[in-house]
């Protein structure tokens, strides 16, 4: 593992050697995963409903902290709107809570329903929300940090699609907790453009899906491999609900129906089907479901192990405080 080069708010608050936090991904955020991440000197949090039954999902924690070496990792848990969706939650929180989790990453809706058992378990928590006010809400609710998702974010950037740099040169200074930038993410250049900005963490994930921990068919990886900053599309727009994804056949099949006006999801469902993206990380073929990519993907241009890249992300960003050192005056 690189030494660590910064000592920043958020890398205090969950005591990793390295300002990166590597988010949660649906499917792919499993113990290997996020056991190396924590090897590496970040963090990353596992992702309860990727797996068959919470048993599974308590399994899987086990597996991780066996493998994880005594270093940090934590639980992603993502809020819906509908109430009945988040039963589960709080089965996967008992969960957490009883196999010893200390870091939760929540998303989606507001977490203010969830907190006071969070905390009260002494769990720290770090909400990923898109826009300002949602942040500011959030922080209002007790959250001890912050993730702000960039326009450019695989999954779902939200429907003002401000731009990372933007958020970078707005939110941290606007809010008490620390705060993580996301959204176009992979590079030592920008950890340090994050660290300029005001952020204390940069966070990564589709950068990491090419990782040889990631479980995903590698015929999978190797099409990430050769796209650049233009191989996604933002489908779902017509219900209110961006969601950037691969450039491939459902993406396309998907835009069709909205350019047609279609608001029936129900004709929507057999391109978008959490289902079809899981059998194309499992055989390899990229071409169907609607896969969470971000444009980081230009930097996802070759398969290596997790510490491999964070170590050469770490090294890039010191280069770069080498040059600036070089250019002040």
């Amino acid at each position: 593992m690189t030494p660590q080069k910064f000592r920043t708010p958020m890398t205090d608050l969950f005591g990793i050697d390295h300002p990166l936090i590597c988010g949660g991904m649906m499917w792919l955020a499993n113990a290997d995963y996020v056991a190396a991440v924590a090897r590496a000197g970040g963090i990353g949090f596992i992702t309860p409903r990727s797996f068959p039954t919470p048993e599974d999902f308590r399994a899987e924690l086990r597996r991780a902290h066996d493998l994880a070496d005594g270093k940090p990792f934590g639980v992603n848990l993502y809020i819906s709107a509908r109430p009945e969706a988040n039963e589960l939650l709080q089965v996967f929180l008992d969960i957490s809570i009883a196999e010893g989790v200390k870091f939760v990453e929540t998303a989606g809706f507001s977490p203010k329903a969830f907190l006071p058992k969070i905390k009260d378990a002494g769990i720290t928590v770090v909400h990923k929300c898109t826009t300002l006010r949602h942040a500011q809400s959030a922080e209002r609710a007790g959250v001890d940090a912050i993730i702000i998702l960039g326009a450019e974010a695989g999954g779902h950037p939200g429907m003002d699609m401000i731009g990372t740099m933007v958020q970078g040169a707005i939110v941290p200074s606007q809010l008490g907790v620390p705060v993580a930038l996301a959204g176009g993410m992979g590079t030592g250049r920008q950890l340090m453009a994050c660290l300029a900005l005001g952020a204390d963490a940069m966070v990564l994930a589709t950068r990491m899906v090419v990782a040889q921990e990631i479980w995903a068919h590698e015929g999978y990886k190797r099409r990430l491999t050769e796209l650049g900053p233009d191989g996604t599309k933002i489908i779902m727009s017509i219900f209110g609900d961006n969601s950037r994804v691969i450039d491939n056949a459902s993406a396309a099949a998907v835009l069709a129906l909205e350019a047609r006006g279609v608001t029936d999801f129900e004709a929507y469902r057999p391109h978008v089907g959490g289902g079809l993206q899981r059998e194309a990380y499992e055989d390899g073929d990229w071409n169907k479901g609607t896969m969470s990519i971000g444009q980081s993907v230009a930097f996802a241009d070759r398969i290596e192990p997790v510490e491999t890249i964070i170590d050469g992300i770490m090294a890039e960003a010191a280069a770069v405080g080498d040059r600036l050192a070089r250019l002040t005056v």
